[in-house]
């Protein structure tokens, strides 16, 4: 299965005034996700908390309508039961979700199995029931709040090393940062700011930044 490089974090509540509905937002979101794709963003992960299943569903349905013909893979954020039902690629699972071993006893062959960690025991503990690693906080972001724990491009070389699965870096991950970010050796990125607007120059940096790496 080839692991991801490029993930796109959902928040629709960063494209939505304060007096907008859901179908706005949802469809403001799909538009990005369907930019986000043809630039070359090969994984979109739905992360909409607050949602109640019937409204998630909906979203992932609209958003493996855009990204599946374009090659990328609709991942849901923690609710197993909604990837499943709606077809998607995957599960991305948090720290409190199911555990990826008994995710992958209730998932079909193929299916994609994520994992957030926030350092190496962590990282150790699940990799070998997991596809991919997302490890942070790297670097501040306004998604998390002030005084919350960073790992630091030192903590994330470390999960890189310690795993034989590819890792993902996130948390306050910019253009400026991505050539050091590639330097650790993560195999990919996940963001939300990043990839909202224009996707295109963080997917031409990001590779352009890990065939430099390569060479060193």
């Amino acid at each position: 299965m080839t692991a991801p490089s490029l993930c796109l974090v959902t928040d629709r509540r960063r494209l939505a005034g304060r007096d907008d509905g859901f179908d706005v937002a949802r469809d403001r979101l799909v538009a990005v996700i369907a930019r986000a794709v043809c630039a070359g963003v090969d994984l979109i992960q739905i992360r909409e908390r607050d949602l109640e299943a019937r409204a998630l569903a909906r979203l992932v349905e609209d958003a493996i309508a855009v990204a599946r013909p374009a090659g990328a893979r609709v991942v849901v954020n923690d609710r197993l039961d909604v990837a499943l039902a709606c077809g998607a690629s995957g599960v991305h699972l948090r720290g409190d979700s199911i555990s990826p071993r008994a995710a992958r006893t209730l998932a079909p062959s193929g299916f994609l199995i994520g994992r957030s960690v926030h350092g190496v025991a962590e990282a150790e503990q699940v990799a070998g029931d997991v596809d991919y690693l997302i490890a942070g906080t790297v670097f501040a972001t306004p998604s998390k709040p002030e005084g919350h724990p960073l790992m630091g491009l030192d903590g994330l070389a470390a999960v890189v090393r310690a795993v034989e699965v590819p890792v993902l870096a996130i948390g306050g991950i910019t253009i400026e940062r991505l050539p050091k970010v590639a330097a650790t050796g993560a195999a990919g990125i996940a963001g939300i700011g990043l990839f909202l607007e224009d996707a295109s120059p963080a997917v031409r940096l990001w590779f352009d930044s890990t065939r430099s790496a390569s060479l060193h």
